[in-house]
């Protein structure tokens, strides 16, 4: 990982952005606080589609139902030790 100044970043973008294409992390900074960061583009990554695991996956009939024991544990009470 590298850091450059926004002059830099400005000069020298064609040469961060093959660094960048190469796997490398660049931070762009200004008065050397971190303010951005280079990274590839992946629009080209698939969409998940909504429903796509419908009927792949089964819930037992009380799954939700509530136990006081659980309940004790997550909120406190007389159970939870």
């Amino acid at each position: 990982m590298i850091q450059v100044g926004i002059h830099v970043a400005k000069t020298r973008l064609s040469e961060l952005l093959k660094r960048v294409l190469l796997g490398e992390r660049i931070i762009i900074a200004n008065a050397g606080r971190p303010i951005a960061e280079l990274t590839p583009f992946r629009g080209d990554q698939k969409k998940r589609k909504s429903g796509s695991f419908r009927g792949q996956l089964k819930w037992s009939k009380n799954f939700d139902d509530s136990s006081k024991e659980i309940e004790a544990l997550f909120y406190g009470g007389k159970n939870s030790e």
